[in-house]
């Protein structure tokens, strides 16, 4: 196609592309106004049969009370008497209603206040008609009936509803003559719109099918791209997991190696501590040698008795090799909680259906001891179920439990809640406390593999929170923590409710 062709088509396809726009904003304008206008006009419609049929609630009432009253004065039968006080107690709130109703209309305002009043000395007879029966004095009642009769109170009352009645009926008709217009013109305009846009439609069609060639040409070349795209990243995803098991194995083997000079180290430490104490026992008896040239018996069985630099000789002696197993020791812990962790990388996921309140009860139940110590209550709440790997899932749970028994406040009964709900086809766990809590600067750095946040109080490695989350993630989840210091934390696992078995340790 020439460059003339190609500008005559864009403009060809702008000028479309306006006409459209500007088709759709007149439409969607006034169909959203008309339809606004028709939906007032229908509540205005509805409007006026409420107030109608409130001034029907009130007659009926105002007749309720009537026929009470006269009911009780000719058989003194205490239904009557009941009805006609339920009549009476209904009167007023009736009237308020209608009064709420009828306000946007000064019309009716007038001819609501003529009937409050005529209600009201209504209201008057009817407790003073009452008043008479109950002390027995029918006559007098009857005569304030045929008074009440004679003023035609009833009729008055008649007189200004039937008025107000038929105001409302022709703001009936007029409103729904409104109401009919507004929706007739919103159907108009919708069928002349569905016009515009079929015309526009055809017209894009037309347009569509004179660029079809282009676009197909644009397509096979993107497909060549995504064919490539995809190979390139199949190979840097195979890469990365042999990369990946590389790690681990070589994780292994060098804390496996590091294993055999540390048991080494070990013995000869415990072989140097034996020789210290004989090297100083020598020292002692050559230090205490008699006039005579004998060596003096020791203090006691195996006590040095050293005095001046050979006793702070010794004693150095002694803190140095404690400094030595106590940094052995914790270097042994260190590289079990290194061959763990990649025997743990190593392990394939099986997915089994899980009673996950079975699974932490029984968790809570190995941890109940430590938790009766710390003086802790732990409570669980709803928990939905799961499919996934059960061991996994073991230790993520006894994990992040032990750790809110083993940092709660000191001398503060701890409490600890377990609660999950579902979402989108995941599981999302929450484990809070009142405990010690942990600085927002430290919330990514307990993640870390041998790192950990605040006094170091507590024994650990810092691999607990790194091995949880990496479970975590191998499951397809996802785990954060909200805590501040002496607030208590909450952490929070996201784990899918139907664990993909397709999938499973693709993330090693």
């Amino acid at each position: 196609m020439t460059a003339e062709g190609q500008r005559r088509r864009a403009f060809w396809q702008i000028l479309l592309f306006a006409a459209g726009l500007l088709v759709l904003t007149v439409i969607s304008a006034g169909s959203v106004y008309l339809v606004n206008k028709a939906r007032e006009d229908s509540k205005w419609v509805v409007h006026t049969i409420e107030v109608e049929n409130q001034i029907n609630a009130l007659l009926l009432e105002i007749r309720r009370a009537e026929s009470g009253v006269r009911g009780y004065l000719l058989t003194q039968g205490e239904n009557f008497r009941v009805d006609h006080e339920k009549a009476v107690a209904a009167i007023i709130p009736a009237l308020d209603k209608l009064t709420r109703l009828s306000g946007d209309n000064p019309g009716q305002r007038e001819n609501v206040e003529k009937l409050s009043a005529a209600i009201e000395i209504r209201l008057g007879q009817f407790a003073q008609e009452m008043v008479f029966i109950q002390q027995g004095q029918p006559d007098k009642a009857a005569a304030l009936v045929r008074e009440a009769a004679a003023q035609d109170t009833t009729t008055r009352i008649a007189t200004v509803a039937n008025a107000m009645a038929q105001e409302e009926e022709r703001l009936f008709r007029l409103r729904t003559a409104n109401s009919d217009h507004s929706q007739t013109l919103a159907a108009s305009m919708t069928g002349i719109g569905s016009g515009l846009v079929v015309v526009l439609a055809m017209l894009s069609i037309w347009l569509v099918r004179r660029s079809a060639g282009a676009r197909d040409e644009a397509e096979a070349r993107l497909r060549d791209a995504n064919v490539n795209l995809e190979a390139v990243v199949d190979e840097r995803t195979a890469d990365l997991r042999e990369a990946n098991d590389e790690i681990q194995r070589f994780a292994y083997i060098v804390s496996h190696d590091l294993r055999s000079p540390l048991v080494n180290i070990m013995g000869f430490t415990s072989e140097l501590e034996e020789l210290g104490g004989d090297i100083f026992r020598r020292m002692s008896s050559l230090a205490h040698v008699s006039a005579e040239g004998a060596p003096l018996a020791p203090a006691g069985p195996g006590e040095i008795a050293l005095e001046g630099a050979d006793k702070q000789l010794s004693e150095d002696f002694s803190e140095a090799l404690g400094f030595i197993k106590t940094s052995i020791a914790k270097m042994d812990r260190l590289i079990s909680a290194i061959l763990n962790l990649t025997r743990e990388g190593r392990r394939e996921f099986q997915p089994v259906k899980i009673d996950t309140r079975e699974l932490i009860e029984a968790i809570v139940s190995t941890l109940a001891h430590q938790a009766a110590e710390a003086q802790a209550e732990i409570h669980l709440e709803p928990l939905p179920d799961l499919v996934s790997d059960r061991l996994a899932l073991e230790q993520i749970f006894s994990n992040l439990i032990d750790n809110a028994i083993k940092y709660l406040k000191p001398g503060m009964p701890g409490e600890i809640r377990i609660r999950g709900r579902t979402k989108l086809g995941y599981a999302i766990f929450e484990i809070s406390d009142n405990g010690r809590g942990i600085d927002p600067k430290d919330h990514q750095r307990i993640f870390d593999l041998f790192r950990r946040a605040g006094t170091q109080d507590k024994p650990g490695q810092g691999i607990g929170l790194a091995h949880v989350r990496a479970l975590v993630r191998r499951l397809g989840g996802t785990m954060s923590v909200s805590s501040e210091l002496n607030a208590g934390s909450t952490f929070t696992i996201t784990l899918p409710i139907a664990w993909n078995v397709s999938n499973r340790n693709t993330d090693r």
